[in-house]
């Protein structure tokens, strides 16, 4: 296996985020990224992948699969039973990757070239998730959901295709993965790269390529969704210059990024809001070592500081196709949303448009009229309750 990240974190320090914001009213934020992307696709699918040498169970990215409408819709229904002060619902967005592979055009040529399946045409093969696609409307139109750019592949293609050109023993994994309908497992291997990082030489693709691939993903969100993508997550949060000219050329406007720790919100110099995630909220891959008072600490501690708490919990802990992650975590989540509630009487859930809208004008559009709060770099601001 390539180590990665000592590549990655040297590269990416070359792009400097500028000055934070802080802002005069307590912000949440929930962002989640790998919504669409389909994994192993039922019990049948484990059981004839086992057969077939492939090990599984070890992790719980070797039970990741695919939301079911269940899942949306439990997830729907608990957020919906959630308001901050304003009476507005909490908004998770959404950030989708908007293409699997084609496996049944794959198979036709041996799985020796790479075919995508567009999110909007449905989902690939023998996958089946009846009412799912109804299923992320009403969410959207109910205002839970919030849809985000996450690629295409999630995976490097370039780094894919020169291991299948290799024809090795490692492309026979991704072959004997591909007859199962399984595109890959995360944890299993890291040489796929992600989508806008070659691992090969721990590298980030050339603009160009970048900017070919985000404009084929944005044209494919837009038949999606029927709308531009305004806010976007690099796959495994790989992301350098090229990527947000790319993205800021397709009319992304908010760039979401990993832990930050304490890192601030700010406007990039391309006139991009970058956010950073500071609270993980991932029982599904956290196990015991998960802890809901951890969370709501670290929470409380950027809304003490002026900062957004922006929340990440990825699809995976919605699934229960093959292990039961959902139920645990939306008890989980309710309880952490209803602490937040309570320790903060003045609340505001936002999506990321609002964040940019709050971020650059000093208002948003909330449900029952405009939201205003106190922006600042100093730090030393008024606080504004705002008309609710």
């Amino acid at each position: 296996m390539l180590n990665i990240g000592r590549g990655f974190n040297a590269i990416s320090r070359k792009w400097k985020s500028p000055a934070g914001l802080v802002f005069s009213r307590p912000l949440v934020l929930l962002q989640s990224d790998d919504w669409g992307r389909v994994g192993v696709r039922d019990r049948d699918a484990m059981e004839r992948l086992a057969a077939a040498g492939v090990k599984l169970g070890e992790h719980p990215y070797d039970f990741y699969s695919l939301e079911t409408a269940e899942d949306v819709g439990a997830l729907q229904e608990m957020l919906c039973r959630h308001r901050d002060s304003t009476g507005r619902p909490p908004c998770l967005v959404m950030n989708f990757v908007v293409a699997n592979l084609d496996f049944a055009r794959m198979a036709d040529e041996g799985f020796r070239k790479l075919y995508l399946q567009p999110l909007a045409d449905g989902l690939p093969g023998k996958w089946e998730r009846p009412g799912l696609f109804e299923a992320y409307r009403n969410g959207t139109s109910s205002g839970v959901f919030y849809p985000g750019l996450h690629g295409s592949t999630h995976f490097c293609r370039s780094a894919v295709e020169a291991k299948l050109a290799t024809d090795d023993k490692v492309a026979g994994l991704l072959r004997t993965l591909w007859r199962e309908e399984t595109p890959y497992i995360h944890w299993r291997m890291p040489w796929i790269g992600f989508e806008y990082w070659n691992p090969e030489g721990g590298r980030f693709l050339e603009g160009t390529e970048q900017a070919s691939l985000i404009r084929e993903s944005a044209e494919l969100f837009r038949k999606t969704f029927s709308k531009a993508a305004f806010s976007a997550c690099a796959p495994g949060y790989r992301a350098n210059r090229d990527t947000r000219s790319a993205w800021e050329q397709c009319g992304i406007r908010v760039v979401q990024n990993g832990g930050g720790g304490t890192s601030p919100i700010s406007i990039d110099d391309m006139g991009m809001l970058e956010t950073f995630r500071n609270v993980d909220f991932e029982p599904a891959t956290a196990g015991s070592r998960f802890s809901l008072h951890d969370c709501a600490q670290r929470a409380q501690e950027n809304l003490d500081r002026g900062t957004p708490a922006v929340i990440s919990v990825h699809a995976i802990n919605f699934h229960s196709t093959l292990r039961d992650f959902r139920n645990p975590t939306l008890m989980l989540l309710d309880r952490f949303l209803s602490l937040l509630e309570a320790r903060c009487p003045d609340l505001l859930y936002v999506n990321d448009a609002d964040l940019y809208e709050l971020a650059t004008t000093g208002r948003y559009e909330g449900l029952h009229g405009t939201v205003q709060a106190t922006v600042s770099q100093s730090g030393l601001f008024r606080r504004v309750a705002g008309r609710r």
